[in-house]
């Protein structure tokens, strides 16, 4: 079955078939980034195990059917060259989808491929707020020489003044600890879920109502996801990700999205499907309880 499977190249082309760019509410950009990691290595192969796996993906989500709004995919892009030109390039695609009324989806590679999504949603939007779920916080200002590396991203982040809420971290320098506080950085570490459960106000009020989700795969606990190069004891499971997903998103707008830093295993495919099905979740939940715009809802097909 797979096997048969294997000539697909777009996200969940198997099903749907391919889908123009003007047809898709999502926009699939494949980043095969792999340039900074620290520990374990993989990340480059990531956007296609991701692509391939979701060949096997149900349409129905357990609520609904997402990819009745449209998944159109990219070409991977080029990760050669200085990472301040991969980042642009990154942005010019993100800004592309954006201007289309669609929302980017980036599969990475490593977690700097987020930088590109900053750079280009923050010249469109006026108020934008950060959401990210992750083992690590990621707000050095420098590692191992690198402003651009994975361990850097969220510091990026808040040095443009956007507001961030990090959910499940539960590996930090002192450093970071002092970034949190000096940028009022608000954060539920994975030691409060796991000890008191969802807070009411896991988004603090006055948070912007547009944001960007960023999952960083370490996020999951090592036993779902083993296939990630810095992996964490703790972490979150399957049900509590999708509720809190589901808590951060309703209401809001989502301008993008993407999940990073999965370094598949040899072998070892669950945890390549599972970041494909963790995709296709949040197009679900982002078509159910997000604030699509009157322009975003055109992309709804009553048929599959």
């Amino acid at each position: 079955m797979m096997f048969k499977k294997s000539r697909y190249t777009a996200f969940l082309e198997y099903e749907t078939g391919p889908v123009k760019p003007e047809h898709a509410l999502f926009h699939v950009i494949p980043v095969p980034l792999e340039r900074s990691v620290s520990y374990g290595t993989g990340t480059g192969r990531g956007p296609a195990a991701i692509l391939r796996s979701s060949q096997a993906l149900e349409l129905y989500d357990g609520h609904s059917v997402p990819a009745r709004y449209g998944i159109h995919t990219k070409k991977a892009l080029s990760c050669r060259g200085p990472i301040e030109s991969v980042i642009s390039s990154i942005a010019r695609s993100v800004g592309e989808s954006a201007d289309s009324e669609s929302i980017p989806v980036i599969l990475g590679g490593e977690h700097t491929v987020s930088l590109g999504a900053l750079e280009a949603l923050f010249q469109r939007h006026q108020s934008l707020g950060y959401i990210q779920f992750d083992a690590h916080a990621d707000l050095r200002d420098s590692y191992e020489g690198d402003r651009f590396s994975h361990a850097c991203v969220m510091k990026r982040v808040v040095d443009r003044k956007i507001p961030l809420v990090q959910i499940g971290v539960r590996s930090l320098s002192p450093d970071e600890i002092h970034t949190r506080e000096h940028y009022a950085v608000s954060h539920v570490d994975d030691h409060e879920l796991a000890s008191t459960g969802i807070p009411e106000g896991l988004v603090p009020d006055g948070f912007p109502e547009t944001v960007y989700i960023t999952f960083d795969v370490d996020a999951l606990s090592p036993a779902l996801m083993p296939s990630t190069g810095t992996p964490e004891p703790g972490g979150l499971d399957w049900h509590t990700s999708m509720a809190l997903l589901e808590k951060a998103i309703t209401g809001r707008k989502v301008a993008g999205f993407d999940v990073v830093e999965l370094a598949p295993l040899k072998g070892l495919h669950a945890p390549d499907y599972t970041c494909a099905r963790l995709v296709y979740n949040i197009m679900g939940i982002i078509t159910r309880i997000s604030s699509l715009s009157p322009n975003q809802n055109r992309f709804f097909r009553t048929a599959s």
